[in-house]
C-alpha cells in the first residue's frame, strides 16, 4: 500500500491535537502528560490501542515460541507501559520491565509486591539510563514515538544494557521514513533510510486490525543487537 493511502491513527492525531501543550517538555515530561492524560485514546490500556486484547491474540503465542526457541533466561521490556499484555503469556524466564513514567512505575511496583505481577519493575529513560542485562530487549510500541537522535540514542544504550536480542515493531511495507516530535506517532520501517537495519533474523507480524487493515504489516522483527549500524 502506498504510505499516502494508509488510514489515520488516533495515537498521531490525538497527539496532532494537542501539539502546543507539549512545547518545552523533556522527554520524561511529554510521556508523563500523554499517560496523565491518556492521550494515546485507549479504553482498557493506557499504553494505546497495541496493548489491548485483541491486537496481541496472534502475538502471544508466537512471542513465547520465538523466546523459547531462542532460549532465553530473561527478558526486559522496554518500556513495559502498564504491563497489561505480557504477562498473559505465561512466560517463563526473569522478566524486567522499565518505563520513563514514575506514577506507571509505582504502581506496578506496588502491584508485584502485592502478588497481582510477576516481574521486577524500575523506573528508567531508555535513551540514557542504565539497563538491566538480560538476554533479551523487547522494546514494542516505542521508537515509533521518538525522534530519530532517541532512535539513536535508545538503541545505543540498549547495546551497552549488553543484551543479545532486541525485538521491536516494524512496518515492513512503509517507504518513507520521516522524523517526529517525540511523544507523536509515525510508522517506521527499519530495514529502510535512515537506519538500513540487516534483514530480521525472525518475524512475526501481528495481524494487526487498526484502520481496516491499513496497518496490516505491522510486525516484530528480532536482531542481533551487535549487527546494527546505528548500535555503534
Amino acid at each position: 500500500m502506498d504510505d499516502q493511502r494508509r488510514p489515520p491513527v488516533l495515537a498521531h492525531q490525538r497527539f496532532a491535537a494537542s501539539r502546543q501543550s507539549f512545547k518545552g517538555l523533556s522527554l520524561k515530561e511529554r510521556f508523563e502528560r500523554i499517560h496523565a492524560t491518556n492521550l494515546w485514546g485507549a479504553s482498557e490500556s493506557v499504553s494505546g490501542l497495541g496493548s489491548e486484547p485483541d491486537a496481541i491474540v496472534s502475538l502471544r503465542s508466537e512471542l513465547s515460541a520465538l523466546l523459547k526457541e531462542l532460549d532465553a533466561r530473561s527478558l526486559l521490556d522496554a518500556p513495559c507501559g502498564d504491563a497489561s499484555w505480557i504477562h498473559g503469556m505465561g512466560l517463563d524466564l526473569a522478566y524486567h520491565g522499565v518505563d520513563i513514567v514514575p506514577d506507571l512505575v509505582a504502581d506496578l511496583q506496588q502491584r508485584s509486591g502485592a502478588g497481582e505481577l510477576p516481574g521486577i519493575y524500575g523506573l528508567a529513560d531508555l535513551t540514557c539510563n542504565d539497563l538491566p542485562r538480560c538476554d533479551v530487549i523487547l522494546c514494542r510500541d516505542c521508537l515509533v514515538h521518538l525522534s530519530f537522535a532517541h532512535i539513536a540514542r535508545a538503541v545505543s544504550n540498549m547495546a551497552r544494557s549488553g543484551a543479545i536480542w532486541l525485538i521491536t515493531t516494524t512496518f515492513t511495507d512503509w517507504n518513507d521514513n520521516t522524523d517526529c516530535e517525540d511523544g507523536d506517532w509515525r510508522a517506521l520501517n527499519l530495514q529502510a533510510a535512515p537506519f538500513f537495519w540487516p534483514r530480521p533474523e525472525a518475524l512475526i507480524n501481528e495481524d494487526c486490525r487498526e484502520g481496516d487493515g491499513g496497518w496490516a504489516d505491522k510486525s516484530l522483527g528480532l536482531w542481533r543487537l551487535r549487527d546494527l549500524p546505528i548500535a555503534d
